[in-house]
């Protein structure tokens, strides 16, 4: 039986034209969140895909790609390894596999697009609607008080006292907890606290835990909690997750951090082989990419606690109109 990346690899395209669209959204004082969408053209078609690079900077000189005109998505993807993805060092290391992603993606989009098919057409699975978490570091009550059937991801801060944490666990909607040990020199991290390990470990008993420290006092909390443990930044291959001390009962799947479409398949079939648990993680994208995860998500992981809620709760606190969970399953061509 074919895999999942024998079944696209062969797919072509004609890739005539290449443009990028910028954006940037003010998120506080201190971060402007701006992205650059890779823009393929070919046969009428347009195929999108979108770098979520975090360091402004980076997004200045962005590689110019000489359209190859017919080619296959095997042949584009080995031709994007002799590419520069930018100039000099970018600020984060992960940043080379965001660009890769955003190129990998685009081609994707533009080979179904030109093929006549859906993504879920060409691998032969269906589609289904997506349940989604609201991924919050604002007031999770104030969202809870508006709509009490939200599903929340949240990230516990070290300040977080007891009584906080047991209003919390009392809603009953925290669905998964982002430990965020493996980030560093960010605006998110958080140093590993083993009273705050064990604090949620006791007090949140069936949450998913994402990204625990395994080292130290910590390791020593989340011991025998393996069949909840997820891990999220530092997986960018199915190496990453067999190099892990632990096997995971679960796994954040950011198609951003695996950079190709091969790689992320085969670590979406290497976790069902294995009967480890998936769900979708945004990067805050401000294009295409809200989009392409939620696709993902639809395919492959639908019930999941999915970290890709629709932009418009990126864009303001809670208000009527929003998009409910689940979202519909997608119907066009194309990703």
């Amino acid at each position: 039986m074919a895999n999942l990346w024998d079944r696209l690899r062969g797919l072509e395209l004609n890739l005539e034209d290449f443009g990028t669209e910028r954006k940037s959204v003010d998120v506080s004082s201190q971060f402007t969140r701006v992205s650059t969408t890779a823009v393929f053209g070919g046969d009428g078609a347009e195929g999108r895909g979108e770098d979520v690079t975090y360091t402004a900077k980076d997004h200045e000189g962005f590689p110019q790609l000489k359209p190859p005109g017919q080619t296959t998505l095997e042949d584009f993807s080995a031709q994007l390894d002799g590419l520069p993805l930018f100039e000099g060092e970018p600020g984060m290391a992960a940043s080379r596999d965001y660009r890769r992603w955003a190129f990998e993606s685009a081609a994707l989009d533009l080979a179904l697009r030109q093929n006549e098919v859906s993504l879920g057409a060409a691998l032969e699975r269906e589609y289904g609607p997506v349940r989604f978490v609201v991924s919050t570091r604002d007031d999770a009550f104030a969202w809870l008080e508006h709509n009490p059937e939200l599903e929340l991801k949240l990230d516990p801060e070290n300040d977080w006292d007891r009584p906080f944490m047991e209003r919390l666990a009392a809603t009953g909607r925290v669905r998964v907890l982002d430990l965020k040990a493996y980030y560093t020199g960010t605006p998110v991290d958080v140093v590993p606290d083993p009273e705050l390990y064990r604090t949620v470990v006791e007090l949140f008993p069936d949450a998913v835990l994402e990204d625990a420290s395994l080292d130290g006092q910590c390791g020593t909390v989340v011991q025998g909690q393996e069949g909840r443990l997820s891990f999220d930044a530092p997986i960018h291959s199915v190496a990453d997750v067999r190099a892990l001390p632990v096997e995971p009962g679960w796994l954040n799947i950011k198609p951003s951090r695996f950079g190709t479409t091969a790689r992320l398949l085969e670590c979406i079939e290497d976790c069902d082989a294995k009967g480890v648990q998936m769900y979708g993680g945004g990067q805050f994208e401000l294009g295409v990419g809200r989009r392409h995860i939620q696709v993902l998500a639809s395919l492959f992981y639908p019930a999941g606690p999915n970290d890709v809620a629709p932009s418009e709760y990126n864009a303001g606190g809670p208000r009527p109109g929003l998009p409910q969970s689940p979202l519909p399953p997608p119907e066009a061509r194309g990703f």
